[in-house]
């Protein structure tokens, strides 16, 4: 796997900050899985952040403060771990899913292509998208930030060609028709904060059905 897309520094700053929605932490954490280089830079923001912690004066806790923490730690990210042999989904992904491929409860959304929204909290959404080799998701924009994971196969758009482990950010200034490639189904997962902009009036109208 040779991946040309990386993570921003942002979203790496956010996830070890821990200020992500849980969606967007779910992709990170699937990315971080598969990339060693974005691994290494998220372990560095680790480090900076526990620096930075030890420098701060201390100060005044609520009597709750222990039991949030632990109540936090219980909870934690979602894990790093590498995938397991043969699986396609990283370990993160897959406690979401509660398995593999064949796991994931697909529904239609036209022309082939299938969603599974994955159970988040309400800041963002998490999604795993199928895309038949060939078939296009219908051209939009954002009204918020939106990022996309390869899994399997690739997609072409305005910005270039993702394949399996890159990742894609778009924001309000991007326009694309991501299209999937000949060969394997595209298998993305995708977080969003905020719907889409479609250009064209049917996807316009099921977008509250879709949730897209």
């Amino acid at each position: 796997m040779t991946i040309q897309h990386h993570l921003t520094d942002d979203l790496l700053m956010g996830y070890a900050a821990g200020t992500l929605p849980e969606a967007f932490s779910l992709v990170v954490a699937t990315h971080l899985s598969l990339c060693d280089d974005c691994r290494a830079r998220s372990e560095a923001y680790d480090a900076l952040g526990g620096s930075l912690l030890g420098a701060l004066e201390t100060a005044e806790l609520a009597e709750d403060s222990l039991q949030a923490t632990l109540r936090r730690i219980a909870a934690g990210p979602p894990s790093e771990r590498p995938r397991k042999s043969g699986a396609l989904f990283p370990a993160p992904l897959q406690d979401y899913v509660g398995g593999d491929l064949a796991a994931v409860r697909w529904r239609p959304v036209g022309m082939g292509v299938r969603q599974a929204i994955l159970r988040t909290d309400r800041n963002a959404t998490a999604r795993l998208l199928y895309i038949p080799a060939g078939a296009a998701v219908p051209d939009h924009s954002h009204r918020g930030r939106e990022l996309t994971l390869v899994l399997q196969g690739a997609f072409r758009d305005e910005d270039g060609r993702f394949g399996p482990g890159d990742i894609e950010i778009a924001d309000e200034a991007v326009q694309h028709t991501p299209t999937a490639e000949a060969g394997l189904p595209c298998i993305c997962l995708a977080a969003t904060d905020a719907p889409l902009r479609f250009r064209s009036l049917i996807p316009r109208l099921a977008q509250p059905f879709f949730r897209i």
